[in-house]
């Protein structure tokens, strides 16, 4: 979790991930090269679709967390270092739970991301490697939930 060791992260612990804003032709130019779907695609599909307006792909929506979540570890890791200390270097995730699309997220819309760690365990499999568990979500510019997921990332502890 964001440069930290097993042993230093806090359940509760809630981290701040930054923003990202979505315009128009980027959701447009998501949406062709991943998620062709027509209220994707144009503002007329858009009108004609679920929602009424051109909304990004929920993959769009994803994808946008993990930047931020990468920016700020890599931001952590950079401070940590700063510091004169050793970061961990986190591996990957073997996967999540309970992904939701809550909103549409549409052109002009920011959305504000973070994750909350909900636990974490040593692994006994992995000897020096724990399993950190984590609600992750992202908040349009009104406050509204319009994304979330449960992951877990595989976190070292310390050599």
């Amino acid at each position: 979790m964001i440069g930290l060791w097993l042993e230093e992260i806090e359940i509760g612990q809630v981290v701040d991930l930054g923003t990202h804003h979505f315009t128009r032709e980027a959701i447009i130019a998501f949406a062709t090269q991943y998620d062709p779907q027509p209220f994707h695609l144009s503002d007329e599909g858009g009108r004609n679709g679920p929602f009424g307006v051109l909304s990004a792909s929920g993959w769009h929506t994803g994808a946008a967390w993990m930047k931020c979540y990468v920016a700020t570890n890599q931001r952590a890791e950079a401070e940590i270092r700063a510091q004169g200390r050793e970061p961990a270097v986190l591996g990957p995730s073997p996967g999540f739970n309970n992904l939701r699309w809550l909103k549409p997220v549409t052109p002009g819309d920011t959305i504000s991301c973070r994750t909350t760690v909900t636990g974490k365990r040593e692994l006994n499999s992995r000897p020096g490697w724990g399993l950190v568990f984590a609600m992750n979500e992202g908040f349009n510019q009104k406050g509204e939930l319009v994304f979330s997921f449960e992951g877990k990332v595989l976190t070292p502890g310390r050599p």
